[in-house]
């Protein structure tokens, strides 16, 4: 039998979920924080397959009701951030059922395409990781999606960091020459969010801006400036208040080819290792991208790679 959510089954989607998706478990306060308590949360887009009255399945899809910025609520979209079928009930066609209860639900708000898993603000991974999940990975492709692109996972172990010399020489060359690095002040607050806001995307202003709500401390933020003017900056720790978790961080265009990413990178795993923490991560960049060769060239390597993908549905 299906039915959408009701009170009670955070319990026995949370317990599925630690049995079916194994290398990426949750509690139940991260499931309430990032479903439940999801602005874009709507019951009947949490689908669930019961049998005897346990849930052996569960999907969920989404469409924006609140904007992330301005008034844009991207109508023609939505996602599926996680789907699930216990062990014992695979094969019975329950993922398919389940799968086109949601595709339903997300064409009736009327959206045109479907992405899993690439939905901001509150996405458990960015996509089907194909080596953890192969089951899953083939079950999205038999439904019809196809792989948009693919970011990845990195880790940097800072047990043995040491802040370079060579970077320590860049960053006093750049300050010879007007730009400063620094840990943002109160006052800087509205413009390192609006820069994140519009230079990047949205979601970058609103982790700054959450970061700091939930109690980060500011010098988890760091900011480069020319003549006063924010040009970059990189933080961490803001996300579920996770202090091993780097990100968000990036340079304006302009302003690229002069080391600047390289200072802000140092600056923050610096920063990072004063307050004892052994290792930075973050699950979402392009091994390719000018970002993901400066992490490589630093230190980080490539743990996990998934794909975002994508449906047309109208």
């Amino acid at each position: 039998m299906y039915r959408t959510f009701l009170s009670g089954d955070e319990i026995g989607i949370v317990g599925l979920w630690n049995d079916v998706l194994i290398h990426d478990p949750i509690n139940e306060k991260r499931f309430r924080t990032q479903v439940l308590l999801d602005a874009n949360f709507d019951p009947k887009g949490m689908i669930v397959a019961v049998d005897g009255g346990r849930i052996v399945g569960a999907i969920l899809a989404i469409t924006r009701k609140l904007p992330m910025i301005g008034t844009e609520l991207e109508p023609d979209t939505g996602w599926i951030t996680f789907f699930m079928v216990h062990p014992d009930f695979e094969r019975n066609g329950i993922g398919r059922g389940l799968m086109e209860k949601a595709i339903d639900y997300i064409r009736g708000q009327g959206a045109k395409k479907v992405f899993f898993s690439s939905y901001a603000p509150n996405y458990f991974l960015p996509g089907i990781d194909e080596f953890a999940y192969p089951s899953g990975f083939n079950f999205l492709l038999k439904e019809g999606f196809k792989r948009a692109y693919s970011p990845v996972a990195m880790h940097r172990a800072l047990t043995d960091y040491v802040y370079p010399d060579a970077v320590k020489v860049v960053k006093l060359e750049r300050e010879q020459e007007g730009y400063t690095f620094e840990t943002v002040r109160d006052g800087d607050m509205p413009a390192v969010i609006h820069f994140a806001n519009t230079v990047f995307n949205p979601d970058w202003g609103r982790a700054i801006r959450e970061g700091l709500l939930q109690g980060i401390d500011p010098s988890q933020i760091l900011v480069a400036k020319k003549e006063g003017r924010i040009v970059g900056f990189a933080m961490y720790g803001g996300y579920e208040g996770i202090r091993e978790r780097f990100g968000p961080f990036g340079v304006d265009d302009s302003e690229q080819g002069k080391g600047l990413g390289k200072v802000l990178l140092q600056e923050a795993l610096h920063s990072m290792k004063q307050r004892t923490v052994q290792g930075a991560w973050f699950l979402w960049t392009s091994e390719k991208s000018s970002a993901g060769h400066l992490y490589l060239k630093n230190g980080f390597t490539t743990y996990r790679t998934f794909h975002v993908m994508v449906k047309e549905v109208d």
